[in-house]
């Protein structure tokens, strides 16, 4: 329960990640939308694991890599702010069918927009890698449960935002509804690229 709880409260906000979901979860059906949970799901996973195994010290010593990953991250995230915020003003009120994707939105490019917004992200390394790494290894003899509900943090809640999200399709049949939602993805995403962008 304390290893579940403790995944919950770094996964469960509002960042690049849930948004690109919650986005193909109201758009799409499970053909693009399981590959997308499976990868943030396992990518967390293999994160929480590098952190037991030790690789949140090479992680803090390497900040040479994280500034590598910190500007191609702020790069991708401002881009696809820019890409939400041309949808969400698009002259004439142009909107997406409910069944319409996301850019990208074939699976490969699902699974590849959704690495790279995993990935490239230098805080999943220092939140998941080093801080649950830490938390972990102070488990002593239950670290190992301890991990294994930190990674069914990760199953469950991806799980119900992919999967949840269909519950507002009605919601989203009308249009100024996708307007709105790709208003506030452009100004999740722009932040979080500005901040990645000036070392925040």
């Amino acid at each position: 329960m304390l290893g579940l709880l403790t995944g919950l409260s770094l996964i469960i906000a509002i960042g690049a990640q849930n948004a690109y979901l919650l986005r193909l979860g109201i758009a799409e059906r499970a053909r693009v939308v399981l590959p997308a949970v499976v990868v943030c799901a396992a990518s967390d996973a293999v994160l929480i694991l590098a952190g037991v195994l030790g690789v949140g010290a090479l992680v803090q010593s390497a900040p040479v890599a994280l500034t590598v990953v910190r500007v191609l991250g702020a790069a991708f995230l401002l881009t696809y702010g820019l890409m939400a915020a041309r949808r969400a003003l698009r002259p004439g009120g142009e909107v997406l069918a409910a069944r319409e994707l996301a850019p990208g939105a074939g699976v490969r490019g699902v699974v590849l927009t959704m690495l790279a917004l995993t990935w490239l992200n230098p805080h999943v390394y220092l939140d998941t890698v080093v801080m649950l790494g830490s938390i972990a290894n102070g488990q002593d003899e239950g670290r190992a449960w301890w991990v294994t509900g930190a990674v069914l943090a990760s199953v469950l809640w991806f799980s119900a935002l992919g999967f949840g999200a269909r519950m507002l399709r009605p919601v989203f049949a009308r249009p100024v509804a996708w307007r709105v939602l790709d208003g506030v993805i452009a100004v999740v995403m722009g932040l979080l690229g500005l901040r990645l962008a000036l070392g925040g």
